[in-house]
């Protein structure tokens, strides 16, 4: 099932090329998990494909359903345009952990730089500048932890990429939507129904306790790892990693290097302990902590409307990411 038929009905026809211009078809080949889909690690080693393409364009659906803004829509679209392969990884190889946004840099360039894009855009009378800030777009982006159109795909994506909700649960919860305003007078989308928004924002939750399982952590940090050795020794380029997973994965597994990817890829396992242990490559991992705190049409934020789910994201923003880890 194609969920991006609960966002919008169908791609309106203007939008179609732009789906397919290279700098687009990319993103096809860079996971939405960030390299963890590549171990054995629970709940990841039983996800489908789930790319920056089908998120992107999700994403510019729920802008186009809401909004019917052209610049707005494509705003959405190209919000991952220069995501590098496995994504976050790399921000975990900059040692960007907590706000994981070095992979957003060099967004405006790509498009700028895109004979394609910009051939596209004259007709419809706007220009790179026009398209390559979505954050100008509350719809399309906003300050965590309100929802926009970015949160919302990437959550209802691995919602079922998860298995912690149904497709057509999630239906149910997107034909909630609608646009409002929030406390400081800003359109958000938000939600018709209490119970609803109640039920996305705790699905939301489990989603953000994966994104800082001990798993994850460990899994994106040995990744990173693995990315910087192999750039240092040329393996790699660093313009590699603006190729495709596909690519990337095919110079390390034809390299030296081929038995850590393969080690990588056999994660199963993750242990922890207050201290580091004697053997085995032990490291305290921070990680970004995000979550959504969904605004109730005419009601408030659900922290201030359910004392359950206000205790359960207390807990998890209080939760300690200061213990060692191993990964097996």
């Amino acid at each position: 099932m194609d969920i991006r038929t609960f966002y919008h009905t169908s791609v309106p026809d203007w939008l179609l090329p732009f789906l397919e211009v290279p700098e687009m078809h990319r993103l096809k080949d860079v996971g939405m998990n960030c390299g963890c889909e590549y171990t054995a690690l629970p709940p990841l080693r039983k996800i489908h494909s789930y790319s920056r393409w089908d998120h992107s364009v999700g994403t510019a659906l729920i802008v186009w359903h809401f909004t019917e803004d052209p610049k707005q829509t494509l705003s959405a679209l190209f919000h991952d345009i220069s995501t590098p392969a496995f994504a976050h990884a790399v921000d975990f190889l900059r040692g960007d952990h907590q706000t994981q946004e070095s992979t957003e840099a060099g967004t405006l360039e790509m498009i700028r730089s895109s004979s394609s894009i910009r051939s596209l855009l004259h007709p419809l009378g706007l220009t790179a500048e026009d398209v390559g800030d979505y954050h100008r777009f509350s719809i399309a982006d906003n300050v965590s932890p309100r929802l926009c159109a970015d949160r919302l795909e990437y959550s209802c994506g691995n919602i079922i990429q998860f298995g912690f909700a149904s497709p057509s649960e999630i239906r149910s919860i997107v034909e909630d939507l609608a646009v409002g305003k929030n406390e400081d007078g800003e359109e958000e989308l938000m939600f018709r129904s209490l119970e609803t928004a109640v039920s996305f924002a705790r699905l939301a939750l489990k989603c953000s306790h994966v994104y800082v399982s001990d798993g994850d952590r460990c899994a994106m940090q040995t990744l990173a790892d693995l990315l910087q050795d192999a750039l240092r020794e040329g393996v790699l380029s660093t313009e590699a990693l603006y190729t495709t997973e596909s690519r990337v994965i095919s110079a390390l597994v034809s390299s030296r290097y081929r038995e850590r990817w393969e080690q990588f890829c056999s994660l199963s396992a993750v242990f922890c302990s207050d201290q580091p242990g004697e053997t085995g490559d032990w490291r305290i991992v921070p990680s970004k902590k995000r979550y959504i705190d969904p605004f109730v049409l005419r009601s408030g934020r659900v922290s201030s409307l359910d004392s359950g789910f206000a205790l359960q994201a207390h807990q998890f923003l209080e939760l300690s990411l200061d213990h060692w880890i191993r990964g097996i």
